[in-house]
């Protein structure tokens, strides 16, 4: 199969306009490609797709997908680059219509944007058909000629990474536990010369004294895993690294506060901190990039049982704050406040955590974008450039004070793990929860619960759990990496 792009013209009535490839092949079958097109109708609009066969035989079947129009860059009101977004839906979408034709093989239109291409094909076929005795035919991308080969291989390598993301928060949860998540991880990067992996069990996790990590734990019969990554991309091991920290809930019930059951299915993905970052670092490596990166994921289940923390409990983190437990469900937080408090050994260029952390971050910006709360406006800045080319993009929200009185002002403890006015300010309540465990002047910490499945909201991954911000993720930790050689 071939997927070829036209742009849409000018004018509501002008014809459309190819691709230099889509040119290229009309040439090849003597102006056949646009013959048939002018005559199907009005021109193609953006995402749409006309189906030919017979038209080479090289390619039975010839998808034509419409890109919108020729020259869209960069969307100030949209915050992103809607080129790039126009070629990833439209290369899904064409892909997509192959895989329904059941041929196994897809050459697809680089559209004047390779990666873009790359990300959209890799990212729109991606399926979790593991467990189903169906499946849907494979299909194998390919770049259609040859002109930009080395953006096509990164855009796979991105979409691949995001993949992985996806891949893990998909799984049932009792096939990806916290050292079954491990191992994979582990596995992933067994290739890479320059990569550490240390899977610490439940007695290094008492040494490091990390008391609110293990109040969780505690509650599940699964013994709780702290993974870290080391991985040494720098030009000297010890230039300070960026640190990315996940919140690796494999499956969180809520504990006592128990959960409605209805949608707690979809818990199976609460460790997608844990999953978009190590995918981030799975594929830095891959990417090869010049810089030093660390990623600590402290990876457990939420269960109700005789163990589990009850409400109003006191338990002290790594750092000796005390915590009153007044909500179990607040338990990210929990695992990252001792992640954090680890993360500053490291002398670290920065501190990224990435956590499904508040159904308020779902209710303040729904699947439009991460929520990034952040004490540096340098940090903040390399994020938000990063998603502007990725297209999975980020929203800063408010670090204030008056956030903070509302979890230090605690009747038994240092702090508590829910806001005084319960679920005002819900997603803000718990980042100034973990600034109570960061010292280091450039941290952000992105909740990802608004952006953890996809319904139909981006138009290039299907229906499931998301893997965002994986790409974000690496085209910031990239960023970071031509700052240090600059």
């Amino acid at each position: 199969g071939l997927v070829l792009g036209v742009y849409s013209g000018e004018k509501d009535d002008g014809a459309a306009q190819f691709t230099s490839a889509g040119d290229a092949f009309d040439r090849l079958v003597s102006g056949k490609l646009s013959a048939l097109l002018s005559l199907c109708g009005p021109p193609l609009k953006k995402g749409k797709t006309r189906v030919f066969h017979g038209l080479h035989q090289d390619f039975p079947s010839v998808v034509v997908v419409g890109l919108g129009k020729k020259n869209a860059g960069i969307n100030e009101q949209e915050n992103w680059n809607e080129g790039k977004e126009n070629v990833r839906a439209a290369v899904a979408v064409g892909c997509r219509q192959i895989q329904d034709l059941e041929i196994p093989c897809v050459e697809v239109d680089p559209c004047g944007d390779a990666q873009a291409a790359a990300e959209g094909a890799v990212l729109g076929l991606h399926e979790y058909n593991e467990l189903k005795q169906k499946k849907k035919p494979v299909v194998t991308p390919q770049l259609h000629g040859s002109a930009e080969s080395e953006a096509w291989k990164k855009g796979v390598i991105y979409a691949e990474g995001q993949n992985l993301a996806r891949y893990l928060m998909e799984a049932p949860a009792n096939y990806i536990t916290p050292i079954k998540f491990a191992e994979h991880i582990e596995q992933k990067l067994r290739g890479f010369s320059n990569v550490k992996v240390h899977i610490r069990p439940e007695s290094w996790i008492t040494t490091q004294e990390m008391g609110a990590f293990l109040s969780v734990a505690k509650g599940s019969a699964e013994p709780p895993i702290f993974l870290e990554i080391h991985y040494l991309g720098g030009a000297n091991a010890d230039d300070s690294p960026l640190v990315f920290v996940g919140k690796g809930v494999t499956f969180d019930s809520g504990g006592i506060s128990l959960k409605p059951s209805s949608g707690m299915d979809a818990m199976r993905a609460d460790m997608g901190g844990a999953a978009t970052v190590c995918s981030a670092i799975v594929t830095a490596a891959a990417l090869n990039l010049p810089l030093n990166i660390i990623g600590l994921a402290p990876l457990c289940e939420n269960m109700p049982s005789g163990k589990a923390n009850k409400p109003g409990d006191v338990v002290r983190a790594k750092n000796g704050k005390t915590i009153q437990v007044d909500n179990t469900d607040a338990e990210g937080r929990l695992l990252l406040a001792d992640a954090l408090c680890y993360a500053h050994n490291f002398n670290a260029r920065a501190i990224v955590n990435a956590a499904t952390l508040t159904g308020a971050m779902d209710v303040a910006l729904g699947s439009a974008a991460t929520g990034v709360f952040t004490n540096s406006p340098w940090l903040w800045t390399h994020l938000y450039e990063a998603s502007i080319l990725t297209g999975d993009r980020v929203w800063r929200m408010p670090l204030f004070e008056h956030y903070t009185k509302q979890v230090t002002d605690c009747p038994l403890a240092d702090v508590s793990n829910i806001g005084k006015y319960s679920r005002a300010g819900g997603a803000c309540t718990a980042a100034a929860f973990l600034k109570e465990f960061v010292t280091a002047s450039h941290w952000a910490h992105l909740d990802i619960a608004g952006v953890m499945s996809n319904k139909d909201e981006v138009p290039y991954l299907r229906k499931g759990m998301a893997g965002r911000p994986t790409r974000t993720l690496v085209e910031f930790a990239a960023r970071l990496s031509q700052d240090s050689h600059n």
